[in-house]
């Protein structure tokens, strides 16, 4: 049964951007100081396996609106998501298809996205069609910090929208988001219902542009940046997070909200180029630890005791059961959850348990699976299998001491991929309930594959 709209908790889910694993003071960063995110796991729980549902932005960011396999759709394939429409129109997030703010909006929470979007363009996708009531920020995948812009040039116009309609601030947007954040939580008209917020920043990820780094961003020729940017730049962006994630959390103290408020924090992909992945290899866009693990710390005064470390292996998707578990909820009956419910981990009422969990990138052919300890890995035609217990590195490749073990992981992976949308097939159904989704096939362009209604 649902819980009392009382006991309720708020839920704040923090999204950081291209944040390496070990950016962090809690996770052994020592170039810079990140007290407030250091001091937001001391009060919780600080995951130390947790994993990206892929190595790059907007497909996590699939798995984490909708709590399944970004494979399942359309638009969790492209990896990242193009900005430009294709054949078959443009690519999002379908507005029909169930997401974690849908169901908490429908079941009376107060929904609000506060920056990075990221899962299609306006006006067939957006924030506002999938769940949110309130949006503020960019519907694409990266803006510069000062100028607000997805490109460089006078006329290329400012992705920076409140609800649907282009808006204007002047300032470093790590800092706006901040404030608006700070705006929401303050806002009267909020506090009637329990809310939902999703604070995703688009920092750390390039441009390489610190908070006094106003001057930098004049002089850019391109927000890939790849002719700038320093290991001391980074820091400071990072630092910038830092300060606004304690910012916000100040914010919750200040209104009385911090006791039953859920807090998470982690990020959508691991690192890159400036970022500490340490002790992993690989970065962002790669399959190996590097590009996979998240920092991931969870903080819920009423209910959880503070200065936890788990073992757990989780996933990006597992925050859909968990937070709508935590509202009294569960996911919708036609879209079942590929994540796991945390909450009785959490509470002590079940022991941490293994884990099997599936990735692919389409670039150079990468396919993983992770099963216990062990790690099935393809790198174009290479392949390998690791012990990640013992060798978190990824330097010793096992595949011939343990042929078993590494055959059968293999075929494994084969078995789940089969569920999944097929890679490079131009489909477009919305990766909708099973019977919708086949009925949107046609047989001359692919047939049809039946989408699990479980998660392996």
């Amino acid at each position: 049964m649902p819980m009392s709209q009382q006991a309720r908790p708020n839920i704040l889910f923090i999204l950081a951007d291209d944040l390496g694993w070990a950016d962090l003071g809690v996770y052994g960063q020592q170039d810079y100081a990140t007290p407030h995110l250091d001091q937001l796991a001391a009060g919780g729980l600080r995951f130390t396996q947790a994993y990206a549902n892929s190595a790059v932005c907007s497909a996590t960011r699939f798995a984490l609106m909708t709590g399944r396999y970004q494979y399942r759709l359309p638009g969790g394939l492209e990896e990242p998501i193009p900005t430009a429409t294709g054949p078959r129109g443009p690519i999002g997030l379908p507005p029909e298809h169930p997401t974690l703010p849908s169901l908490l909006r429908d079941a009376g929470y107060d929904t609000a996205l506060i920056g990075k979007w990221h899962l299609g363009p306006l006006p067939e996708f957006g924030p506002l069609k999938s769940g949110y009531q309130r949006f503020f920020g960019n519907y694409g995948g990266v803006i510069d910090y000062f100028t607000h812009k997805p490109g460089v040039g006078a006329q290329v116009p400012r992705d920076l929208y409140e609800g649907e309609l282009p808006v204007e601030r002047v300032g470093y947007y790590t800092q706006i988001l901040a404030d608006e954040a700070e705006a929401y939580l303050g806002d009267p008209a909020r506090r009637a219902a329990p809310f939902f917020l999703s604070l995703h920043f688009t920092a750390p990820h390039w441009p390489w542009e610190g908070p006094q780094d106003e001057a930098v961003s004049k002089q850019l020729t391109s927000l890939f940046h790849y002719d700038g940017g320093t290991q001391a730049t980074y820091g400071r962006m990072v630092q910038a997070l830092d300060r606004a994630v304690g910012q916000v959390l100040a914010t919750l103290a200040a209104q009385g909200l911090a006791d039953n408020t859920l807090v998470v924090f982690s990020s959508d992909n691991g690192g890159e180029r400036f970022s500490k992945t340490w002790p992993f290899t690989g970065q962002k866009t790669e399959l190996l630890e590097g590009g996979l693990r998240v920092p991931t710390l969870l903080r819920w005064p009423a209910r959880l005791a503070p200065a936890q470390v788990s073992e757990q292996v989780i996933a990006t998707m597992d925050w859909l059961p968990t937070l709508l578990a935590a509202a009294g909820l569960e996911p919708h009956p036609d879209y079942p959850s590929d994540g796991e419910n945390l909450l009785p981990l959490l509470d002590g009422a079940a022991p941490a348990r293994e884990r099997r969990l599936f990735w692919r990138y389409k670039a150079h052919g990468q396919r993983a699976l992770r099963e216990g300890r062990w790690k099935y890995l393809k790198i174009n035609e290479q392949e390998f299998l690791f012990d990640l217990e013992a060798d978190p590195r990824e330097r010793a490749n096992l595949k011939t001491r343990e042929p078993a073990l590494f055959e059968r992981l293999r075929q494994d992976w084969l078995d789940w991929d089969a569920d999944m949308l097929p890679i490079g097939a131009e489909v477009f159904t919305h990766g909708l309930s099973p019977a919708v989704q086949a009925d949107r096939y046609r047989p001359q362009e692919l047939a049809p594959r039946p989408v699990s209604t479980n998660g392996p």
